[in-house]
């Protein structure tokens, strides 16, 4: 049984790594079916959740997925704060309490995680996911991204696990006029597993309103910026700012244009958490 948690409306699986991987190889294996054959992964993070409270479409195609993955320190964070309040809660006493987790984050990784157990990326779950179909010989297409970078990352998989089936690559856009080409295009490699990166919510409606016209698929997941990430066209922040959770700085010094989506994430989401009932 999932074990979910809501944030502002969003599920989230309250699952480790070693779960959700052998979950993933279970829905990949030869005549598995439990229920249904296709499956859906999406990794909201905090700003995807924001935009989700605005967008009711979103909020239902996240809540359909068949795994929620939380891409975000932010998230874990939340979670941790909402277990923490209480209903007798002075105004005073939710505020110490808010600012005292935050205050936290980048110091104490137990108490971070200490309710959803594990922040997984988009791009290191693509990753894992690459890895168990090279060992088991599944299918993959990528689409989406900037013109060619698909290729490029397919080159870098094959590089990284020489087994790997990857079975097409296209850019493409998610505008419904060109689903049909897109699907023709798709349906021609049968691949089993399907990454889709036109970054959110483009990707998961895009999944939401096709992944059942593509017969041979078992999984879909949207992966946001990830081929860019494993195509080198950007580079991810050091390692110790992404334990520390501050990704978002290093790309906020690499990409400035981007402030209003970190400030998005670090700023209006917890303030949402902390205003939410």
């Amino acid at each position: 049984m999932r074990k979910i948690i809501k944030i502002l409306g969003v599920n989230f699986d309250n699952s480790t790594e070693k779960e959700i991987l052998e979950k993933i190889e279970k829905w990949l294996a030869p005549g598995f079916h439990l229920f249904k054959s296709k499956h859906i992964i999406v990794t909201p993070n905090p700003e995807i959740v924001l935009s989700a409270q605005k967008d009711p479409l979103q909020m239902k195609v996240l809540n359909k997925a068949d795994l929620s993955i939380p891409d975000g320190i932010g998230i874990l964070w939340a979670s941790k704060f909402q277990s923490i309040l209480d209903k007798k809660d002075s105004k005073i006493k939710k505020l110490s309490k808010w600012l005292i987790s935050l205050s936290l984050i980048p110091f104490s990784k137990t108490y971070v995680r200490s309710v959803i157990k594990e922040r997984i990326t988009g791009v290191d779950l693509m990753r894992k996911i690459c890895k168990i179909a090279a060992e088991k010989g599944s299918t993959i297409f990528l689409l989406g991204a900037g013109e060619g970078v698909a290729e490029l990352t397919a080159q870098k998989l094959r590089k990284f696990y020489p087994e790997i089936k990857i079975v097409g690559t296209y850019a493409g856009t998610p505008k419904p006029k060109h689903y049909k080409k897109i699907l023709k295009i798709i349906n021609g490699t049968k691949p089993e597993i399907l990454f889709v990166a036109y970054g959110a919510p483009a990707q998961e409606q895009w999944i939401y309103n096709n992944y059942k016209k593509i017969p041979s698929l078992k999984i879909a997941m949207g992966i946001g910026g990830s081929f860019d990430f494993i195509s080198g066209v950007r580079k991810r922040a050091p390692v110790v700012m992404q334990k520390l959770g501050l990704e978002w700085l290093h790309r906020l010094c690499k990409q400035p244009s981007r402030i209003k989506r970190i400030i998005n994430a670090t700023v209006i989401f917890p303030i949402k958490i902390f205003k939410r009932p």
